[in-house]
């Protein structure tokens, strides 16, 4: 498994987005293959937290390409980005789904006896509950090995683009990627 360098988060936001379906995202002992993610601009977003909050773009400007940026949505659930800069457009990539490959055991423990291995990392709250990813790994550097997996993929796959979902504002932005038609995606594309 070829883990990615730096430099992958070091070019344009959406285009990243796009490039991170089929990687493989792991924390501990637990990892999954990345199947949906969303793109969010730094600038002339307004979904994007650097629209509305100062530390948002303080994080943007102090951060290196690749680190971690975990907020707390709606006071509840914790969503895993990933901060890209040095391209056209700076900003973060959610990472909304996986398809869990390794520590399902401890995914189905912290996900309190989830049926289907399919639905343990379906959505961005829960694949940051089932990886065991909260605010303490807010700056973390996912690059640097330490208990992380980030790593390309390994085959060819076929990506799909939308818009993205969940938000209220610059909901027509087509920048949602998922691998078609997988079915741990957390809202199927229509």
């Amino acid at each position: 498994m070829n883990s990615l360098p730096r430099s992958f988060f070091e070019r344009d936001v959406v285009l990243c987005a796009r490039e991170l379906i089929g990687c493989t995202l792991g924390f501990g002992e637990t990892k999954g293959m990345i199947v949906e993610t969303e793109a969010y601009a730094a600038e002339d977003d307004p979904a994007c937290h650097t629209w509305k909050r100062q530390g948002a773009r303080d994080f943007v400007a102090g951060e290196a390409p690749g680190t971690a940026y975990v907020y707390l949505n709606y006071g509840m659930h914790w969503l895993f980005n990933l901060l890209v800069k040095g391209g056209d457009r700076d900003g973060f990539v959610l990472i909304r789904a996986l398809d869990p490959i390794a520590g399902i055991r401890t995914m189905n423990e912290r996900r309190k006896s989830v049926r289907q291995p399919r639905d343990l990392c379906n959505g961005p709250a829960k694949l940051t509950q089932s990886l065991g990813i909260s605010g303490k790994h807010h700056r973390a550097d996912p690059l640097s090995g330490e208990g992380w997996v980030l790593a390309g993929a390994d085959h060819p796959v076929e990506i799909t683009a939308s818009t993205r979902i969940g938000i209220s504002m610059a909901r027509d932005y087509p920048w949602r990627f998922v691998l078609t038609d997988h079915p741990c995606v957390s809202v199927p594309v229509r």
